[in-house]
Order: structure tokens, then C-alpha cells, then sequence
């Protein structure tokens, strides 16, 4: 019993321990959000980040949509705006309103993509970028889209 225990604090300590990295002699650091340093689809709010989670684009006849699975809620005024982090091909990223194609057999409503909204994506570093509506947005349902992947979204 005291050897496991033993054991546990010496491995709970040692990433205490651990070296920290540095970039190379005359290197420098790359330029990214602070706060961040998972792969994955952030919105900013005056409160901070908040992780956004993916959902599934389905193609059925042509026109793609997501299942809502229960997207999270923000509101309008805190909104700031997103950070994608991550490896993804940028050219064909896309920030939607989304509009009700027709329910699931189980009921679950099915969202279809609307016009894209106008953007600025600027570089933050190795595979980190922000994205700014062009526009102002308004209350609604929308969406992230790159490629098979969507981070969708309310906001209020």
C-alpha cells in the first residue's frame, strides 16, 4: 500500500519537473492567442474563449446540411470574434446562417446551409486564424463550415 502510494506521488510530481521548451537560438516564438493551445474552433467573447464543438455535414441531393445536436447559446453583445485553430484548408471555409431543411425519422430538425457570410481571415501564427464578419450579424442560428465539418452556433 505505501509503495503505491509512493509511486503515485512520484509520478504526479514529476510533470512539475518537466523542462520548458524554448524556441531555437535566433528563432522566434510564433504569434498566437493566448489561452489557446488545443486544436479546435474558438469564439471569443468578452468573457474569453469557448470551445465550439464540430458537427457533421451531410450531403443528401445536393443540398448539405447538419443535424443540430443541441448548439451552444451566446450572446450577440459579447461576441468578439473566432479563432480556428488547427490543420484546415482555409480557401473553403465559410461562416453560414443556417435555415430548417426538414426533420429527421426521429424528429431531430436538419439545418441547411444559407448564403455565406463576408469575412476576414487573418494568419495568427503556424495553423491559428482569426475570422471577422465583414458585416455586423444579428440574432440567429449559423455556422463554421470547412469541408465535412461545421461548428455551429446561437446566438441571442
Amino acid at each position: 500500500m505505501g509503495l503505491c502510494l509512493a509511486l503515485f506521488c512520484l509520478f504526479s510530481a514529476a510533470p512539475l519537473y518537466a523542462k520548458n521548451e524554448k524556441p531555437a537560438k535566433g528563432g522566434k516564438a510564433a504569434k498566437t492567442v493566448a489561452g489557446i493551445k488545443e486544436y479546435g474552433t474558438y469564439v471569443k467573447l468578452t468573457k474569453g474563449y469557448v470551445r465550439i464543438l464540430p458537427n457533421i455535414v451531410f450531403d443528401e441531393g445536393n443540398v448539405f446540411f447538419i443535424e443540430s445536436n443541441n448548439p451552444p447559446h451566446y450572446f450577440l453583445k459579447d461576441l468578439e470574434y473566432f479563432v480556428v485553430y488547427g490543420q484546415h484548408d482555409m480557401s473553403v471555409l465559410t461562416v453560414n446562417p443556417m435555415g430548417f431543411y426538414q426533420p429527421t425519422s426521429l424528429g431531430k430538425p436538419r439545418l441547411a446551409f444559407g448564403k455565406a457570410i463576408g469575412i476576414d481571415v487573418k494568419p495568427q501564427g503556424k495553423d491559428m486564424y482569426i475570422i471577422k464578419p465583414k458585416g455586423l450579424l444579428a440574432r440567429g442560428y449559423y455556422s463554421i463550415w470547412i469541408n465535412d465539418t461545421a461548428w455551429d452556433f446561437i446566438l441571442e
